[in-house]
C-alpha cells in the first residue's frame, strides 16, 4: 500500500532542499571568486610565454579589385568607350551588291553630294566610306546605371533583358551620329547580343542614312552672311519631345543640352538657339527630333 506523506513531513523536506541549494550556489561562488583573484603576475608571465612560442604569421596585404566600368548581375563586365572612332575598312576587297555602290566602285559617281541630288537610298555603308573615308563619329548616351552616390549614371549603351526557360538573356542598344562637321549629318541605332556589334550596326545605319543640311546666319543681330548658323527658325517633333531651332549671332554658342550639342556640333553648326518641350530625359526622341528639325531646313526651297 502507497503510503502518503502528512503535511508536517512535507513541510519539513521543503526547507532542507532549500539548505541544500544554497550550499551549492555557495561552493560555486568561492570558486568563481578563487579564480578572479589570480595573480596578475602569473597571468602575464603566461600570456607572454604564448605570444612568445607562438609562430609568427606574416599577413599578405590584399589589393582591392578595381571597379569595372558596367557591371550587371549574371553578365560579364563590358568596356563602353564614350567616342567610338570609325574603323577603316579593306574598301579594295568590298563587292557592291546594288546599283549605286557598282556605280560608286566603278568611279561613275565621285561624291556624296551627287548621290544625295539623284535622290538614290544607300543600301551599303561602303558607298559612304568609299565617298568620304574621314567621316566622324560620336555615341548618344541612351543606357543608365546605378550612380556611385546615387542616381543614374548615363552611358552609351542601353542593356535591355528577356526571361526564357533558360534564363535571362541581354541585348545591347546603341545610337549613333557621323557627320563630317560641314553639313553632313546621319544617324542610326543597332542592337546585338555583343556591345561592339550594336555599336558598328549603329554607326553602318548612321552612314546609309547621312543628309545635307542647310547652315546660314539667320539671325538679325548678326547678318554676317556666314554658315555658322542655321537659315531660319525650324521645328522638329519625336515622340512626345518638340524641338525649336532659331538662329544666332556669331559668338554665342551652342545653346542647348550636351546630347543635343553632339548632333549640331556633327553637322557644322556653332551658334543656335534651342527651346524644347516634353519628356526630354527620353534622349533617343530629343534627338530625333533635333535631327527631324535640321530636316526641314529646305522646306521652303521645296
Amino acid at each position: 500500500m502507497a503510503v502518503r506523506k502528512s503535511k508536517k513531513a512535507k513541510a519539513k523536506a521543503k526547507p532542507e532542499a532549500a539548505q541544500a541549494e544554497a550550499k551549492a550556489e555557495e561552493k560555486a561562488g568561492k570558486k568563481i571568486e578563487e579564480v578572479a583573484v589570480m595573480p596578475e603576475k602569473e597571468v602575464e608571465a603566461e600570456t607572454e610565454a604564448e605570444i612568445e612560442a607562438a609562430p609568427e604569421i606574416e599577413l599578405e596585404a590584399k589589393a582591392e579589385p578595381i571597379p569595372r566600368p558596367l557591371e550587371v548581375a549574371g553578365v560579364e563586365a563590358v568596356e563602353i568607350p564614350e567616342v567610338v572612332p570609325l574603323q577603316p575598312r579593306d574598301v579594295g576587297s568590298w563587292r557592291p551588291r546594288t546599283a549605286l555602290g557598282k556605280d560608286v566602285a566603278s568611279g561613275a559617281v565621285k561624291d556624296i553630294d551627287e548621290v544625295l541630288k539623284s535622290g538614290r537610298k544607300i543600301m551599303e555603308p561602303q558607298v559612304v566610306d568609299f565617298l568620304m573615308p574621314g567621316l566622324k563619329s560620336e555615341l548618344i548616351q541612351i543606357g543608365g546605371r546605378k550612380g556611385k552616390g546615387g542616381g543614374k549614371e548615363r552611358i552609351p549603351v542601353k542593356i535591355t533583358a528577356t526571361m526564357h526557360r533558360s534564363g535571362r538573356r541581354f541585348t545591347y542598344n546603341a545610337f549613333a551620329i557621323v557627320g563630317d562637321e560641314a553639313g553632313l549629318i546621319g544617324m542610326g541605332r543597332g542592337s546585338a547580343v555583343e556591345t561592339r556589334n550594336a555599336i558598328n550596326k549603329a554607326v553602318d545605319r548612321a552612314k546609309m542614312n547621312i543628309v545635307r543640311i542647310k547652315r546660314g546666319c539667320g539671325s538679325w543681330e548678326c547678318g554676317c552672311g556666314g554658315d555658322h548658323s542655321i537659315p531660319y527658325k525650324t521645328t522638329g517633333k519625336a515622340g512626345s519631345v518638340s524641338v525649336v531651332l532659331m538662329p544666332a549671332p556669331k559668338g554665342l554658342g551652342l545653346a542647348a543640352d550636351d546630347e543635343s550639342k553632339k548632333i549640331l556640333k556633327m553637322a557644322g553648326i556653332k551658334d543656335i538657339w534651342m527651346k524644347t518641350y516634353g519628356n526630354t530625359a527620353m534622349r533617343i526622341n530629343l534627338v530625333n527630333a533635333v535631327f527631324d528639325a535640321l530636316k526641314k531646313l529646305y522646306a521652303y526651297e521645296r
